[in-house]
Order: C-alpha cells, then structure tokens, then sequence
C-alpha cells in the first residue's frame, strides 16, 4: 500500500512539474522600452539591448518620461506595421501585446525621429 501511494505522488509531482513548465513556456515575453526624459530611447529584453527576437508575440511596456515625446515601434519590411505604444503629451506606462513578424524594425520618436530612434531584426 505505501508502495502505491509513493507511485501515486510521484506521478503527481512530474505533472505538477509538467504543467508548471508549459506555463513558464507559453509565457508571453516582456520587452521594455524607454523614452525621455532627455533626448533618449531604448528598448530592451531582461536588461539587455534589443538587437535580433524571434517571431511572435511580445507584451511591450513603456516608460514614458517626457510630454515632448512619443513611442513608436515599425515594422520596416512590407507590409509595413506600425504601433503607437505612446502618445505625445503622455506621460507614464503604457503596456501592450504585439505580435512582431519576420523583418526589420524600428522604434523611435515620431517628433524627433531622425534622433531619437533604434532597431532589430526578427526571425
């Protein structure tokens, strides 16, 4: 009998387990970016530059600390995609899903694009 209840609680543990993992797996990614309060903007992926992501879909938070700026993420490649994370004249966070396709990207500033502006590539 404890021989039974042992295979029984292991068996539950490895699904535990099991389910856990898939969750952690299904997560959706974070990418955080940053404009003002100066003339600055970033992105980032735990702490480090965004650079190159894999295709998908992405939860992008947004720091905005200055009235004078926006943020903006594009998808340069055709068809082009373009998302207003933030507005002129906000300040705060915003969050957002996006689902990043295949292509070259780029945020920026709309105001002072030429700047205020950065890029990746997804594949």
């Amino acid at each position: 009998m404890l021989r039974i209840i042992t295979i029984i609680a292991a068996a539950l543990v490895a699904t535990v387990a099991a389910a856990a993992a898939l969750g952690q797996s299904a997560s959706t990614p974070i990418l955080r970016g940053t404009v003002g309060p100066g003339f600055t903007i970033s992105l980032t992926k735990g702490g480090k530059k965004v650079r190159t992501l894999r295709a998908g879909i992405y939860t992008i938070t947004v720091r905005d600390r200055a009235a004078s700026h926006n943020f903006t993420l594009e998808r340069e490649t055709k068809p082009k995609i373009e998302k207003h994370v933030t507005s002129t004249a906000f300040i705060g966070t915003k969050s957002m899903k996006v689902t990043l396709k295949k292509g070259e990207w780029k945020y920026y500033c709309s105001v002072h694009e030429s700047t205020m502006h950065g890029s990746f590539v997804v594949k």
